[in-house]
């Protein structure tokens, strides 16, 4: 079974560059008509989902996928907890096993793999 379209993906560590994986996983995620969120460092829009800095603007979202390696993961351990998603994907670069457990123990799905590769195979559920 596909993700319910109108379930939301965000997208932590995103970027405004093109040639960041986290922008090209915006682009494909809205492409393949996923409602997609957005956070980073610096706002903006990338194919028409803004950038938001601040995670006070999320809610519902059924699955983070992060783009941030594990030490920048750190300060935002307690966001994430508390959006409560049904999973976490670890793209590659970013798995970090500290953060699995403290996921694991509030029975959030951790999920080890490549957004981008997962879209391409329409496996992205």
């Amino acid at each position: 079974m596909l993700i319910d379209k109108m379930q939301k993906t965000l997208v932590i560590g995103a970027s405004l560059k093109p040639h960041r994986y986290s922008y090209v996983a915006i682009k494909r995620l809205t492409e393949k008509s996923i409602r997609t969120e957005a956070f980073g460092l610096k706002e903006g829009s990338v194919n028409g989902v803004q950038i938001k800095t601040n995670f006070d603007d999320f809610q519902n979202i059924h699955t983070v996928t992060l783009y941030l390696n594990p030490e920048n993961q750190k300060p935002y351990y307690n966001d994430i907890l508390n959006l409560n998603p049904k999973r976490v994907i670890f793209n590659p670069g970013t798995e970090n096993p500290e953060f699995y457990k403290l996921l694991k123990a509030k029975n959030i799905e951790v999920e080890i793999a490549c957004t981008l590769v997962l879209l391409s195979l329409n496996q992205y559920e």
